[in-house]
C-alpha cells in the first residue's frame, strides 16, 4: 500500500533513475552512509527552496530496517535457545490452563505471550541486565498480558515452585501469583505495574528521563542503564502510550527502548485492518525524533527478497493491509499462495517450487531470534535518540486451530488436547501423550543442558530478572523542631497553607542530610504557588542546561535552567508530572537511592485527571508527597466549575496506602510532613501522602501543646468553650475550619450555646482507624470492645456533632458510624462556580451561618432548644429557604 505522499509518483525514466541510484550507491560505498545522508538532505533542501512541493514522509519501505548483510550475529546457542523457548511456551500455557481447571473462570491470557515469546527470550538471554552490587540493572516494563510467560521462565529458573504456579490468579490464601505485574502483591518480583494500558509507556519514558536526572545531578551512576518498555500495537491507541514520545526525543533518551509487539490484533479484532499499524507507528515515532527499527520479515523471507530484483515482492508487501496479513497467517499456505503471491504471475512463479507448507512457514520477524537480536543490538548501541522496535508477530503463535491469528484469540483461556498435542509436536517438546492429557508442567533436571544454559545466560547478565529491591539507602530526616517557623503564630501576618508549604520545602532543601534528595515537581505553575524563589536557588532541570539568556535575567528570581537543576518543571502536563513523581517516589527500589518528591498541582487536576496513575503509584509502593493546591470547592473563587475541587479526598481515600490530610494551619502541615518523611524515608514504609493546600491568606495560631498526636490521627481538640448552656461539638477542616471557629463565636454570642471546636485534619484516616476497630471487635466478640479514636475522643463530649468541610458531604460522612452523638454534615456537593469566597460558601451552605443553623436544629432535634430558635436564625442571617438545592443547579 503506497503512502499518501507516494501515491502520485510514477516512473518516467527508468535509466535515469538507475543512474541516480548507482551514484548514491557509489557514495555509500566510498564515503559512507553519513555522506550520502548529507547529500540527500542537501538536495531535498535545495528542491524545497526552489519551490518544489516535497511532502514529508516519515515512513520507510515495508521491510526490515536492518538489511541482512548488516545484522549482528546472534550470540549464544540458537538451538539451545529454541529448546528453552519451547519449554517456556509450554509452561506459560499450562499456567493458565491448570488455573482454570482448578478454578473455572479464573481467566488468564495465552495468546499475548505466545506472540511475544521470542521478543522476551532474546532479551532474557542477551540483554536484560539484573541489578547487583556492581550495577543498578536495567528497568523492564513487561506487557501485562504476558505475565504467564515471565512466570514460566522463573519456574524453570527455580524461582517458583509448582505449587505457586498452580496458584496463578489465586492469591488470597498466600503463595500465589498475581494476574499481572503488581509490585504490591509480589514486592520481591515485579518492578512496575503495567497492565493498565498506556501507563507503562508513559511511565517508562519518565523513568528513563529520571535516570538521566539522577546522573546529571551526581546522585547516582545510571549512565549505562537501559529502560525497556514492552507494549502491544493495540495499546498504542491509548493517548498516554504516545503522549510523551516527543519529550523522549527532545531529551535524547538513548537509554530508552520501546519494543512494540505488532501482532496486528486488539482484544476483539485487527488494530488497523484497513491499514498498516507498523507503518503508522514508524511515522509517529520517526516524526517525533526516535530511532525506528522495523522487524517485519523473518529469515525465511531473505531468499525471496534477494530474488526480488524488480521490487514486485516489495510492492505486494506494501499493497496488503493488516486485515489481509491476518488472513494469510490464519488460513494457511494455499490461501497465501493464491491471495498474496497469486496477484502477480511473477510472484506466483517465484514460489512455484515451494510447497504450501513452505509458504506457511515464511516467518514474521518478531518470531525470528536472529532478526530480534540484531534489532536489540542496534538499539542498545544507538546514541542520542530513544529507539522504538516495531516487531511483527502473530497473535496466538503456535496455538494452531485453537486460536492462532484469530479475532477471538485474546480471550482464549483454554486449548483442547488435540491442539496441545499439535503444539507439542510443532515445538518438539519431550512430552508423552499422558503428560499432555494431564496438563503437566515440564521442567528438566537441574543438570540438563537447557537449565544449565538458562542459568549461565542469567549469570552472565548479573542475575535474575525481574527482581525488586524493597529498601533504599538510609536517610535521617529532620526533627519537628527544624520547622520552628511554622509552629508559632503568624500574628498579624496572613499567609496561605500553600505559602506555609513553600517555607517548609525551603527548609528541607537547605538541610545538609536530605536536601539534595528532595525533588520539587510542578506542572507549569511554580509562580502560581509562590515557588519562583527556588528557580535561582535550585535551578530547573534541563538535560542541555540553559542555552539562552532568560528574559528576566535582571530580576532576583529569574528563570534558571541547569543540567544539575533540582526542580522538575514539566509544562502543562499533569500526567507527565505525575510520571516524574512516580519515578522519584520509587527510586529507592529502582536505583537504591531514596528521593523525596513533592509534586504540587491544582488539586482538581490530580486524582480526577490522573487517577489511574495514582492507583498505580499505590501498586508501585511509591513514597512521596502529593500536594493538591487551591483545594476545596470555594477557596479558588474565580475559576469556577472546572477548577474547584470538592472531591479529591474521596478519590484519594480509595487508594489503601495513600495517606490523606486536609490541614488548616501551618503547624498542622509541618507535623504531617515531618511524620510523612519519618515513615516513608526514615522507616521506609510503603505509603504516600496526599495533602491539600489552599491559596487563602489568614493568620495562623501557634501549635497547641500536645496536639501532634491528634493531628496525625486525624482530629484534635482545637478549643473548648467555657460558656454555660446547651452544648455542641463543631468539626471543620481546611479553610472551612475558620468558618467553624466563627460559627462557635456566633453560637455563644447570639444564642448562648457552648461550642467546642475540633480540627479534623483527616476524615479519611479517622475512618480507616475506625474500620480497624470494628474489625477487631468482629473477630474478637468476647473481648472488651475496642473504641475507635473518634469514639474515644467524643466519649465525654456533650451535644450533637456538626461537621462542615469544603468537600462533598460524604467526605465528613466517612466517620458517621463512629460518632456516638447526633451527627450532621455540611458539604459542597454539586458543580463549582465563580464568585467571591463568601458568596460561594453561602451558596454551598457550608459557611458560619449554616453551621449555626445546623447546630441549632440539631439541638432542637435533641430536645435541648425550641425549634423556633432555628427559624429565628434563618431570619436573622437572611438564609433563603426558597432557593434550589446547589447540587441540582
Amino acid at each position: 500500500m503506497a503512502t499518501p505522499s507516494q501515491a502520485h509518483l510514477t516512473e518516467t525514466d527508468a535509466q535515469e533513475t538507475q543512474e541516480w541510484l548507482d551514484a548514491l550507491s557509489a557514495v555509500i560505498e566510498n564515503e559512507g552512509p553519513e555522506r550520502a545522508h548529507f547529500l540527500l538532505e542537501a538536495m531535498i533542501d535545495n528542491a524545497r527552496r526552489s519551490g518544489s512541493n516535497l511532502p514529508y514522509n516519515a515512513t520507510t519501505s515495508y521491510v526490515n530496517t536492518i538489511p541482512t548483510h548488516l545484522q549482528a550475529k546472534l550470540q549464544g546457542d540458537p538451538e539451545m535457545e529454541r529448546r528453552v523457548r519451547a519449554l517456556i511456551r509450554w509452561n506459560a500455557i499450562m499456567t493458565v490452563l491448570r488455573a482454570n481447571e482448578k478454578s473455572p473462570g479464573i481467566g488468564g491470557h495465552i495468546a499475548s505471550f505466545q506472540s511475544a515469546a521470542t521478543l522476551y527470550d532474546v532479551g532474557f538471554n542477551h540483554f536484560f541486565r539484573a541489578p547487583n552490587e556492581q550495577f543498578g540493572g536495567d528497568c523492564i516494563y513487561f506487557q501485562g498480558h504476558s505475565s504467564p510467560g515471565v512466570y514460566a521462565r522463573a519456574f524453570l529458573e527455580g524461582r517458583f515452585t509448582e505449587e505457586q504456579m498452580d496458584n496463578f490468579r489465586q492469591e488470597t490464601a498466600g503463595n500465589g501469583l498475581s494476574s499481572y505485574p503488581h509490585p504490591w502483591l509480589m514486592p520481591d518480583f515485579w518492578q512496575f505495574p503495567t497492565v493498565s494500558m498506556g501507563l507503562g509507556p508513559l511511565a517508562g519514558i519518565y523513568q528513563a528521563r529520571f535516570l538521566k536526572y539522577l546522573h546529571n545531578r551526581g546522585i547516582a551512576d545510571t549512565a549505562d542503564r537501559k529502560v525497556w518498555v514492552f507494549c502491544g500495537d493495540g495499546e498504542m491507541d491509548e493517548p498516554e502510550s504516545q503522549g510523551a514520545i516527543s519529550l523522549a526525543a527532545r531529551e535524547g533518551l538513548d537509554n530508552l527502548i520501546f519494543v512494540i509487539n505488532c501482532n496486528l490484533q486488539r482484544l476483539d479484532g485487527p488494530v488497523r485492518g484497513n491499514g498498516k499499524i507498523i507503518q503508522e507507528l514508524e511515522s509517529n515515532f520517526r516524526g517525533a525524533g526516535w530511532n525506528a527499527i522495523k522487524v517485519i520479515w523473518g529469515s525465511y523471507w531473505d531468499p525471496l527478497l534477494a530474488m526480488d530484483k524488480d521490487g514486485l515482492l516489495r510492492k505486494r508487501m506494501e499493497e496488503c493491509v493488516d486485515g489481509e496479513y491476518q488472513n494469510f497467517k490464519q488460513k494457511g499456505g494455499a490461501y497465501t499462495r493464491e491471495h498474496f503471491f497469486g496477484k502477480y504471475p511473477e510472484l506466483r512463479e517465484m514460489v512455484a517450487a515451494m510447497s504450501d507448507a513452505d509458504i506457511w512457514r515464511l516467518n514474521r520477524g518478531g518470531h525470528d531470534p536472529h532478526k530480534v537480536f540484531a534489532a536489540y543490538n542496534a538499539a542498545v548501541n544507538h546514541k542520542g535518540q530513544p529507539t522504538v522496535i516495531l516487531a511483527k508477530t502473530v497473535k496466538g503463535y503456535g496455538m494452531g486451530e485453537a486460536g492462532e491469528g484469530q479475532n477471538t484469540t485474546h480471550q482464549q483461556k483454554s486449548m483442547d488436547i488435540a491442539s496441545l498435542k499439535a503444539f507439542r509436536d510443532r515445538f518438539d517438546l519431550p512430552l508423552t501423550d499422558e503428560q499432555v492429557e494431564n496438563l503437566s508442567y515440564y521442567r528438566p533436571a537441574e543438570d540438563s543442558p537447557e537449565i544449565k544454559y538458562m542459568m549461565e545466560r542469567r549469570a552472565a547478565l548479573g542475575g535474575f530478572v525481574p527482581t525488586r529491591r524493597r529498601k533504599g539507602n538510609t536517610l535521617t530526616v529532620p526533627e519537628l523542631s527544624a520547622f520552628e517557623n511554622m509552629l508559632g503564630a503568624t500574628g498579624e501576618r496572613e499567609i496561605s497553607t500553600t505559602m506555609a508549604f513553600v517555607r517548609i520545602l525551603s527548609t528541607l532543601v537547605r538541610d545538609k542530610q536530605i536536601g539534595k534528595y528532595v525533588v520539587p515537581i510542578v506542572p507549569d505553575e511554580a509562580r502560581t504557588f509562590g515557588m519562583e524563589g527556588m528557580f535561582r536557588q535550585l535551578g530547573i532541570y534541563s538535560s542541555v542546561g540553559q542555552l539562552y539568556e532568560p528574559q528576566d535575567s535582571d530580576q532576583v528570581m529569574f528563570y534558571k535552567e541547569s543540567q544539575s537543576g533540582q526542580i522538575l518543571e514539566e509544562g502543562i502536563n499533569e500526567a507527565g508530572s505525575f510520571a516524574s513523581w512516580l519515578a522519584a517516589a520509587t527510586s529507592y527500589s529502582v536505583t537504591g537511592t531514596q528521593m523525596i518528591p513533592f509534586y504540587i498541582y491544582y488539586s482538581m487536576f490530580g486524582f480526577q485527571r490522573i487517577g489511574d496513575f495514582a492507583w498505580a503509584a499505590g501498586d508501585s509502593r511509591a513514597r512521596g508527597f502529593l500536594l493538591g493546591a487551591t483545594a476545596g470547592r470555594t477557596t479558588l473563587n474565580g475559576e469556577g466549575l472546572q477548577h474547584e475541587d470538592g472531591h479529591s479526598h474521596l478519590m484519594s481515600a480509595t487508594i489503601p496506602n495513600c495517606i490523606s490530610y486536609d490541614p488548616t494551619f501551618g503547624y498542622e502541615l509541618a507535623v504531617i510532613i515531618q511524620e510523612g518523611m519519618r515513615r516513608m524515608v526514615q522507616n521506609q514504609e510503603d505509603v504516600y501522602y496526599y495533602i491539600t493546600l489552599m491559596n487563602e491568606n489568614y493568620s495562623h495560631p501557634a501549635m497547641p501543646e500536645g496536639s501532634a498526636e491528634g493531628i496525625l490521627k486525624g482530629m484534635y481538640s482545637f478549643s473548648q468553650s467555657k460558656t454555660k448552656g446547651p452544648k455542641v461539638q463543631l468539626m471543620g477542616s481546611g479553610v472551612i475550619l475558620r468558618e467553624v471557629i466563627a460559627a462557635a463565636e456566633l453560637l455563644e454570642k447570639d444564642w448562648g450555646v457552648s461550642a467546642d471546636i475540633w480540627s479534623v485534619t483527616s476524615f479519611t484516616e479517622l475512618r480507616r482507624e475506625g474500620i480497624d476497630a470494628e474489625r477487631h471487635n468482629l473477630l474478637n466478640p468476647e473481648a472488651k470492645p475496642k473504641l475507635s479514636y473518634v469514639e474515644a475522643s467524643l466519649k465525654k463530649a456533650e451535644g450533637p456533632v456538626i461537621a462542615s468541610t469544603d468537600y462533598m458531604r460524604s467526605f465528613a460522612d466517612q466517620i458517621r458510624p463512629f460518632v456516638p452523638n447526633r451527627f450532621v454534615t455540611l458539604g459542597t456537593d454539586g458543580y463549582g462556580r465563580s464568585d467571591s469566597r463568601e458568596a460561594l460558601r453561602s451558596f454551598f451552605e457550608v459557611d458560619r451561618y449554616y453551621v449555626v443553623l445546623a447546630a441549632l436544629k440539631a439541638l432542637a432535634d435533641d430536645g435541648k432548644l425550641p425549634v423556633a430558635k432555628a427559624t429565628e436564625a434563618i431570619k436573622k442571617y437572611n438564609i433563603d429557604v426558597t432557593r434550589a438545592n446547589p447540587v441540582t443547579i
